[in-house]
């Protein structure tokens, strides 16, 4: 990957564009706090040809909400299992309103299938 390669992937949300100190200083935390939601399988750093840890902007998002979760003294395994939780809920929120969709087209196109008494 060429240097102007990578430019163009920096509006990528999933671009591991930062170093873990990068990261860190963004989130106003320590490399520790990403270690450990590392740990818990909130979020997986890829990892440079070197073996150090890059992040996400996504995956910066993600961790700036479990910090706001600990800041409000959640203990830090918690705040990775809300998070978790709540991806989960929005994920079956998104199935379902297409489900929702789907079975109302279904419904519709039936409706406008249905012969007509005369």
């Amino acid at each position: 990957m060429t240097a102007d390669d990578s430019y163009d992937r920096l509006d990528d949300d999933d671009y591991p564009a930062y170093t873990m100190g990068r990261a860190a200083a963004m989130l106003g935390t320590t490399q520790g706090f990403l270690r450990a939601i590392g740990e818990a399988r909130l979020i997986t750093p890829l990892r440079s040809e070197g073996g150090h840890r890059r992040y996400s902007r996504y995956q910066l998002r993600i961790a700036a909400r479990a910090r706001e979760l600990v800041d409000q003294g959640t203990p830090i395994e918690a705040a990775c299992r809300i998070i978790i939780l709540e991806d989960q809920l929005e994920e079956a929120q998104r199935i379902n309103a297409e489900y929702r969709r789907a079975a109302e087209a279904a419904v519709a196109t039936e409706a406008a299938e249905a012969p007509t008494a005369d």
